[in-house]
């Protein structure tokens, strides 16, 4: 007998019908409540009133640019977004990667695999009260304080304005501190197993986390490149020289 498919309200936002319609119903048969939309307007409205668990969202939009929208609601929201495009090439994947997107599909493709990727991004969210964050203690490294439940870092006592990746690969990085974690560990446990491709982005969001931390790359205080494998967060109770 078959399993029942874990529940989700997923936001598509495509203007193809050919595309949008039938996707929307595998999304139904998979146990997945579909809401569909054509444009970036309508995106957004629904985005912000019905408050969907993933957004499946097109660059190609009549009245828009994905893209602008995926920046717009990263302005207020930590929804997954699964960007959707005919374009493929690697800049196009860095760039929708950089804007906040969780992961990257190219059409034509394959619905049950979108489907299985999507199922991926939601456990990747954490986003019930039971994940592993919500049981974690604060740790805190220096100046710097993590709490990994309350989802909330702090230095020297003020909070920092972080977005989910960067928090995500902060709270990584400390749960090894003084280990050297490879670029590929932290893709697979901040992005997506399913992605695959140049980690570029995640050398972006390492320069965005050391930026906002007061991390001199050259000298930094918490964050180490270890050229060739990853990068090493400070030990706890050690003074870096």
């Amino acid at each position: 007998m078959a399993t029942q498919a874990p529940s989700g309200r997923i936001l598509v936002v495509e203007d193809e019908e050919s595309i949008s319609q039938p996707f929307a119903e595998a999304l139904r048969r998979a146990g997945f409540e579909a809401l569909v939309t054509a444009t970036a307007a309508g995106a957004l409205e629904l985005a912000a009133s019905e408050e969907p668990d993933l957004v499946m969202l097109d660059l190609a939009l009549p009245d828009g640019d994905g893209r602008d929208v995926c920046r717009e609601l990263r302005r207020h929201s930590d929804v997954p977004i699964m960007m959707l495009t005919a374009r493929g090439t690697e800049m196009d994947k860095i760039v929708g990667l950089e804007l906040g997107a969780d992961d990257y599909v190219v059409k034509p493709f394959s619905a049950a695999e979108v489907i299985s990727r999507i199922r991926a991004v939601l456990r990747r969210s954490n986003r019930g009260d039971d994940s592993r964050e919500s049981r974690e203690k604060p740790v805190q490294i220096g100046e710097l304080e993590l709490d990994p439940g309350a989802r909330i870092a702090r230095i020297d006592g003020s909070e920092l304005d972080l977005s989910r990746k960067e928090f995500d690969l902060l709270a990584e990085l400390m749960r090894h501190a003084g280990q050297v974690v490879r670029r590929e560990d932290l893709m697979s446990e901040v992005w997506d197993t399913n992605w695959f491709g140049s980690t570029k982005t995640l050398d972006v969001h390492i320069g965005w986390l050391r930026r906002k931390l007061g991390d001199d790359p050259a000298d930094p205080t918490y964050i180490e490149t270890v050229r060739g494998v990853g990068f090493r967060f400070a030990a706890p109770g050690v003074e870096e020289p």
